[in-house]
């Protein structure tokens, strides 16, 4: 085979850009990971020559369908859907579904191509992929969500399976309504199998799946510490968001010393300054259960508390910033901020948080930096183990799921450190460290397959 021409990296972006005209998010994606890809690839000819980067940054395929559904009052919606299988080079398609207004293809794409590094840093036979709809459940009936739910999975079917690509919950997809995916596809395909990740526990689900990419963050972020000598007794956490993985990264850090003073949403952020206590958070979880309702009645039940409306939380000095929310819901002039009152450590727990501006100011600050692809890899991490529950039929316990949960985690972090250390100074660069295993592991797969 000829070795094709080496392009540099403004020359691949400026590609990946023509490419993918109108997807901000999905060449925002692109760029983070091959910024460090480029320069670790440079002196090894096979990877260039076999186009490797350019052909993890390609879809295997990207699924469009309309989802027709009926509203309560008989009148006909119609939504559409995505699936975005962007890499099955180590196994089976694996990424979550994701139920919002804000879905186009770029966030998918952007979201699956992520999910391809995050699978493999796990260590698990995991391809990457995701999908989801521009379809709101905030505001609709159980009975409305039902029906949605049952036409997505009636066009989705067909695309997947337990040896071929196993979604998973995300954003506005929890363990409602994939249980109501996961009948639809039991109805239609009249076959029991490990087609979903994130079901109920009756039902082949696993233990702590909820809790997992929470209490993922906050084991990752206890590992960089020790990098450091340090542990987290004591230091203070600013954490945004308030779902599954900010609750439960709040959750495992108050477990493990620290005290977490933010939450936030939609509508603004909490800030409690004596720390969320297990009351405090069992609270906040019934308050939000199911019910989309706002942080502000925090103060009502806590009145030593704050809310600060339609703000984020980085103004807040903390020694630890914990983003759980959204795709760059952190910017450089929040990153400014935070380093300026003292921030020692940003964990990712929501997928491509921080702008590429913040990113490069952290890494230039030299503090401790772990991206989402790494950092909140605990959730899938656990879906993998469930697909080894449903394809033995096996449950396990909750210890022996939070147990495996812990060697991932540290597992992914010594892969971080080993490709993530400049220059035998002993500093980490989380951001290198990631890209690189994570890519490597992947690239790896494609050059014994050939050109496929």
């Amino acid at each position: 085979m000829a070795v094709s021409d080496h392009v540099d990296l403004p020359t691949f972006l400026a590609g990946v850009r023509k490419r993918n005209p109108g997807q901000p998010e999905f060449v925002q994606a692109v760029q983070e990971v091959a910024e460090d890809v480029f320069d670790y690839i440079a002196d090894k000819a096979v990877y260039h020559e076999y186009q490797i980067l350019r052909r993890i940054a390609e879809p295997d395929r990207v699924v469009s369908f309309r989802v027709c559904w009926e509203d309560d009052r008989g009148n006909i919606r119609l939504q559409r859907g995505w699936r975005v299988q962007n890499n099955n080079a180590i196994g089976p398609y694996k990424g979550g579904i994701r139920f919002h207004a804000s879905v186009t293809e770029s966030v998918l794409k952007f979201l699956a191509f992520e999910q391809t590094f995050k699978n493999a840093l796990t260590g698990l036979p995991m391809g990457g992929a995701k999908g989801g709809a521009n379809f709101n459940p905030k505001g609709k009936s159980d009975h409305e969500i039902m029906r949605f739910c049952q036409s997505f999975m009636t066009e989705l079917y067909r695309h997947v399976g337990a040896d071929v690509d196993v979604p998973a919950g995300d954003i506005g997809v929890g363990p409602r309504e994939i249980g109501y995916m996961f009948g639809q596809y039991k109805r239609i395909t009249n076959s029991f199998t490990g087609v979903l990740t994130g079901k109920g526990v009756e039902y082949g689900g696993s233990p702590i799946r909820t809790e997992a990419t929470g209490y993922g963050v906050a084991y990752f972020l206890a590992d960089m510490f020790r990098t450091r000598g340090w542990d987290l007794d004591g230091k203070v956490a600013a954490v945004s968001g308030a779902g599954n993985v900010a609750l439960h990264a709040a959750e495992k850090l108050t477990q493990l010393g620290a005290r977490v003073v933010t939450l936030s949403d939609s509508t603004g952020f909490v800030h409690d300054r004596k720390g969320l206590d297990a009351e405090k958070l069992a609270w906040l979880k019934e308050h939000k259960a199911g019910k989309r309702a706002s942080l502000a009645g925090y103060v009502a039940a806590f009145p030593d508390a704050e809310f600060c409306p339609d703000r984020r939380p980085w103004g807040v000095e903390c020694d630890v910033a914990v983003p759980c929310a959204t795709q760059n819901e952190l910017g450089g002039d929040d990153a400014r901020e935070l380093l300026r009152n003292g921030c020692v450590a940003v964990v990712e727990g929501a997928n491509m948080p921080c702008t590429l501006e913040a990113v490069h100011l952290f890494k230039e600050a030299g503090i401790l930096y772990a991206p989402g692809k790494a950092a909140n890899a605990g959730g899938v991490a656990v879906s993998g183990l469930e697909i080894s529950q449903n394809a033995t039929r096996r449950p396990w316990t909750p210890q022996q799921v939070e147990d495996e949960l812990v060697k991932i985690m540290a597992r992914i972090h010594d892969q971080c450190a080993e490709h993530g250390e400049r220059f035998g100074t002993g500093r980490i660069d989380y951001v290198r460290g990631a890209n690189i295993a994570g890519f490597k592991r992947v690239a790896d797969a494609m050059l014994a397959f050939g050109v496929v």
